[in-house]
């Protein structure tokens, strides 16, 4: 998909300021209590998701993260397809106060593509 000029450098300034986990790490991850937050609009998580995710779409993310996720010291693992929603939903977290939002490099297609 082609992204606007503005869009992708918002999305690249973001996954500078936030920590990747590869996607070879998530299910570890997910054992140890981290929860993987598919940020994709609902047709999309439907379709495919990361087994025990939770689903909040990009455009309610903040109105209700705090509703799912009251704990501001838990480790969330932001994705989506690949990393632009990802990166700006774990930025965003972040400067909520989460302090443990990371994204997911890659999104589900890296996941997906390690077999997971």
């Amino acid at each position: 998909m082609a992204y606007t000029e503005k869009f992708q450098q918002l999305a690249n300034a973001a996954l500078t300021r936030v920590q990747q986990v590869a996607p070879n790490d998530v299910d570890t991850l997910i054992a140890a209590g981290a929860i993987a937050l598919d940020i994709r609009d609902k047709e999309e998580h439907d379709i495919d998701h990361i087994n025990g995710s939770l689903h909040i779409s990009r455009g309610k993310l903040e109105m209700n993260v705090e509703g799912l996720i009251p704990d501001l010291e838990t480790r969330v693992l932001c994705y989506c397809n690949a990393y632009n929603r990802g990166a700006l939903s774990a930025d965003t977290l972040r400067s909520m106060g989460y302090r443990n939002a990371m994204v997911i490099a890659g999104g589900l297609k890296a996941y997906r593509a390690i077999g997971s």
